[in-house]
């Protein structure tokens, strides 16, 4: 098995097809796509003791943080449960910094299973949580070990997609990452269904969905890490001819080693750009749901009454409404991670930036004014894509300014933005809402500050795309320290792996394309499934 995942044995053999390894990579972030849709467990979760002694919870409810975390008899808050969030994208964004290296090195096989045996291990760890009602072992099995495979299976296919699609980097990274930003589509309502199949008179099914989830989780990963395959050294598509590079300033043919990229200003800037964006979208991520609520009111129902003031069955189905806003917010988070990154291969990554930074600015600041329900869903739908399009186009932005050597790790290091705005965003709107009602503040009027400082955030992230400038000619390595690097990565060994394959007679005949049609419908299928589950669950926005 150590030989199967060694980097050497990942090297493609002539006629391999590059299609194949775009599902591999969707496999991987399909699979750990769903710590955007754990929500769905904390309802259940809140309520798996009380559902077999109803009588505990007055005794429970004045228990302090602390008491409840290490408590066995008293069922969770719903904040307790969603802590879960912060582990899970403070982790991704150090382990993806702190391995990336590792990965250049050791290839993306290795870095996928290893990422299979975290997630899928982190949910048989949570199984056991939930079964002896111990939340911090959740945290650590889902939130810490799970979060560390999150980093690894996220960052695995960016430099390798990379190397295989140099004529279309940003098609190539928003195939993959729009898989982590579909893995809730199809996760979340496959949970449903496996707690409605488990649960009972007792339980809420939900130790046995995590153990059935993190087996199915644990084989999809590994059947994605096992199709991994990486070019050899010197491949390029056939027919395509580098640009030339004093025709295109903004993307270099040299290569910046991962040590120094920190300590450039590019890096820096791009780690701006990436934290500014997700910091805005992830702020209305988190609240979408009542901020359409509480915004819009009994309006979402054709009743002039705020929120506050309409009967339990009202307020049903305007809940009902803003679940539907939050499942088509997540639709279009989907597609801006393709839509935007493959326009990014024609306007350029800088151009790409500057449109999500103005048109989101000019979207959230008029957002408050909006006094129309189809145009403020309308609104965030666009600020969805620009989120999306946001993280699938920074790894192809990556490559143009550091080259492909280390964009991989360059790429990890980066996604410490990320777990800064997983904090930023949701502590910026969350807060000022607070405040705001606070300061008595009707609620529809609440989250107007909030707006207008996701705005600001908006204008700081243009300027420094802004700023962004070709890397200065010092930073760069030089030949020979790109050579050493390459022996280090194994590069040399696939050049001969390959030349010996070929002299001795190797099969050279292209992939069937049976093969690459089955590879895709592998995929196709669940990520159709969920696409048709959201829609389903938007339609209430049309009725």
């Amino acid at each position: 098995m150590a030989g199967l995942l060694d980097k050497e044995n990942t090297i493609a053999r002539p006629g391999f097809s590059r299609w194949l390894v775009p599902p591999a990579a969707l496999a991987i972030h399909l699979s750990i796509g769903m710590a955007y849709g754990f929500s769905v467990f904390w309802l259940p979760l809140s309520k798996a003791l009380g559902i077999k002694d109803p009588d505990h919870l007055a005794a429970c409810a004045k228990l302090s943080f602390w008491q409840e975390v290490l408590s066995t008899t008293c069922d969770w808050k719903i904040s307790t449960l969603s802590w879960m969030y912060t582990p899970f994208f403070v982790f991704l964004g150090l382990s993806a910094a702190v391995f990336g290296h590792w990965l250049e090195h050791n290839g993306p096989r290795k870095a996928g299973v290893v990422a299979a045996f975290c997630w899928g291990g982190g949910l048989l760890i949570s199984a056991v949580g939930v079964q002896t009602h111990q939340v911090w072992i959740m945290w650590l099995g889902s939130g810490l070990i799970g979060g560390i495979g999150l980093g690894l299976g996220y960052i695995s296919p960016v430099s390798t997609l990379i190397k295989w699609f140099p004529d279309k980097r940003g098609v190539a990274t928003g195939m993959a990452i729009m898989g982590f930003g579909g893995g809730a589509m199809i996760g979340a309502p496959l949970a449903n269904l496996l707690m409605n199949a488990f649960k009972t008179d007792t339980s809420p099914g939900v130790w046995q969905t995590f153990v059935t989830m993190g087996v199915i989780y644990f084989v999809a990963m590994m059947i994605g890490a096992l199709g991994y395959r990486i070019p050899a050294a010197g491949w390029k598509p056939a027919g395509w001819t580098p640009p030339a590079a004093a025709a295109t300033s903004m993307i270099t043919s040299r290569h910046v080693h991962v040590n120094r990229a920190h300590r450039t200003p590019q890096f820096w800037l791009l780690w701006g750009v990436l934290c500014m964006n997700v910091s805005a979208g992830i702020g209305v991520i988190g609240m979408a749901s009542p901020m359409l609520q509480e915004i819009f009111g009994g309006r979402l129902i054709d009743q002039n009454l705020p929120l506050a003031m309409l009967d339990a069955d009202q307020k049903k189905t305007v809940a009902a409404i803003g679940a539907g806003f939050a499942a088509l917010l997540s639709l279009f988070n989907i597609v801006g991670r393709i839509a935007w990154a493959s326009l990014s291969d024609v306007i350029g990554r800088k151009v790409t930036y500057a449109i999500f930074f103005s048109l989101g600015f000019a979207l959230y600041a008029l957002s408050p004014s909006v006094s129309t329900v189809a145009i403020f869903v309308a609104l965030f739908c666009v600020v969805l894509t620009m989120y999306g399009g946001g993280f699938a186009t920074i790894p192809a932005y990556l490559s143009d300014m550091f080259g492909t050597q280390h964009v991989g790790a360059i790429h990890g290091r980066l996604l410490t933005a990320w777990s800064t705005a997983g904090i930023l965003g949701p502590v910026i709107i969350t807060q000022l809402r607070e405040s705001q009602l606070a300061a008595g503040v009707p609620p529809d009027a609440a989250y107007h500050t909030a707006l207008y400082v996701l705005s600001g955030l908006l204008v700081v992230g243009f300027v420094c795309n802004l700023l962004v400038r070709p890397v200065a000619d010092h930073h760069f390595m030089s030949d020979d320290e790109l050579a050493r690097e390459k022996q280090l990565s194994h590069e040399k060994a696939q050049a001969l792996a390959v030349g010996t394959h070929a002299a001795a007679g190797g099969d050279a005949r292209p992939t069937s394309p049976a093969l690459i049609a089955l590879a895709w419908i592998a995929v196709g299928i669940p990520l159709a499934w969920g696409i048709w589950n959201t829609l389903l669950k938007a339609l209430v926005l049309f009725h």
